[in-house]
């Protein structure tokens, strides 16, 4: 069903330091995204720090979650559309143009929360997906992230 890598695990050193998909953050999210058929799917499991009221999760980590998922769904979409593998050169690395997240239902705090990525579109450097955070198999949260390719001085600009 699933690759053993996550997309994720082929950015290279000096652009894995995100909060929210980093390999090298150790205090960050470390969200992993895969294909699974047509979808992606990533899988997050909330500390009980990320509380927003007792037994319920902060909206700006399930905000986070869609955001690093959906550049990760960006990624994997690219490299799909150019009949190519995670991994291969040029490397495909997106930001965040844009992130829309409507709160559904409340996300209970204490349960392993499935994220699932659906590609709208893809245009130029731009691409388009709409995630879905699922808690015991009802979505409490969906959102639309478009991606645009990192450039590529994007690093040495500070």
């Amino acid at each position: 069903m699933m690759n053993t890598k996550a997309v994720q695990d082929f950015y290279p050193e000096e652009l894995s330091h995100c909060y929210g998909c980093g390999s090298l953050n150790e205090h960050g999210h470390q969200i992993k995204s895969f294909w699974d058929g047509e979808e992606t799917v990533a899988h997050f499991t909330p500390k009980e720090y990320h509380i927003a009221i007792p037994g319920f999760v902060y909206g700006g980590l399930i905000a986070s979650l869609i955001d690093c998922h959906g550049t990760g769904t960006a990624a994997l979409a690219s490299y799909r559309a150019e009949g190519r593998e995670p991994g291969t050169e040029p490397a495909f690395r997106f930001v965040t143009a844009s992130l829309q997240v409507d709160y559904l239902k409340p996300t209970p705090l204490d349960i392993e929360l499935e994220l699932r990525g659906k590609l709208i579109e893809i245009k130029g450097r731009k691409v388009v997906s709409e995630i879905t955070v699922t808690a015991n198999g009802v979505i409490t949260a969906r959102g639309k992230v478009v991606a645009v390719q990192m450039p590529d001085n994007f690093i040495s600009e500070k």
